[in-house]
């Protein structure tokens, strides 16, 4: 026997017979996660089946992207700075795995997408729930957007939760209040099912917490770390729309917006604007 042959023997302690243990597929439900890829064009387009799963993935990557920004809004409430730092470490690679994403789709040249684009009838990313409350989370908070969702009683009920509820950045400036820093009670008090509005006088919290970075070490790391946040999350931003330029040009989207115009004015919104600003005021 060669020794490529030997080396090709299973381990005596490997584990065959599943009859009656949990396995591998039995643990990620694979079966179910393999057979929910559902392509609706006829004939069969080739191209689909990534389309498909492009955005099922993305579904999966803003269910944690989710889970881990409510993680570091609880860590943020509980006055736990090192939790929320560690998850929004995590949210920034999440944010990075997403927005490489795209390189995969931009293969799809505009012929192979019409080929079955007319099987997406009126449905489109644009009604993605997820994504819809990672944005509340982080400050882009929009009630008529409920409308969306009212034939979905799940996803209704879930993101009107994020609405009404604190973003991250409205617990880090209360975290901020807690712990000596001057924040104005028009911010602390607001109405969290709104959009938070600028707040000139945060700069200026801002800019004494910069101004003096070893006197302020957890701060400043935070505020840097939501400034990376909103920086990968701009990022993902940008290659959605340049992968729509590619595909469908300024073509309507299939959910009815503008498509890709749509997709550029959201490049303008910003989740932290005193965090921006403040780099403006620094002397």
């Amino acid at each position: 026997m060669t020794n490529d042959a030997a080396s090709d023997r299973l381990e005596a302690g490997i584990r065959l017979d599943f009859r009656e243990e949990m396995s591998y597929g039995d643990y990620l439900h694979l079966g179910e996660l393999l057979g929910a890829q559902h392509p609706r064009s006829q004939p069969a387009a080739h191209d689909e089946l990534l389309f498909i799963i492009q955005h099922q993935t993305s579904e999966l990557w803003l269910k944690l992207l989710l889970h881990e920004l409510v993680g570091a809004r609880d860590g943020l409430r509980a006055d736990d700075i090192g939790l929320a730092l560690k998850r929004l470490a995590r949210v920034k690679n999440i944010l990075h795995t997403l927005t490489d994403q795209w390189a995969i789709l931009a293969t799809l040249t505009p012929s192979e997408y019409l080929s079955f684009r007319d099987s997406l009838a009126n449905s489109s990313g644009f009604q993605s729930f997820q994504y819809r409350a990672v944005e509340f989370i982080l400050g882009n908070k929009h009630a008529g957007m409920l409308q969306m969702f009212v034939q979905d009683p799940m996803a209704h009920q879930q993101l009107a939760g994020y609405l009404n509820s604190p973003t991250l950045y409205d617990e880090f400036l209360a975290y901020l209040s807690r712990h000596g820093q001057p924040i104005p009670a028009s911010v602390t008090e607001r109405d969290v099912a709104q959009a938070h509005q600028f707040t000139p006088e945060l700069v200026d919290t801002f800019k004494v917490i910069y101004a003096a970075p070893a006197e302020h070490w957890s701060l400043y790391e935070t505020c840097e770390a939501l400034v990376d946040v909103e920086d990968a999350f701009q990022f993902w931003r940008f290659r959605h729309l340049k992968t729509v330029e590619r595909m469908i040009g300024n073509k309507t989207g299939t959910g009815g917006s503008s498509g890709a115009t749509f997709l550029r004015k959201a490049l303008d919104r910003t989740f932290f604007p005193e965090l921006y600003s403040v780099r403006t005021a620094l002397d």
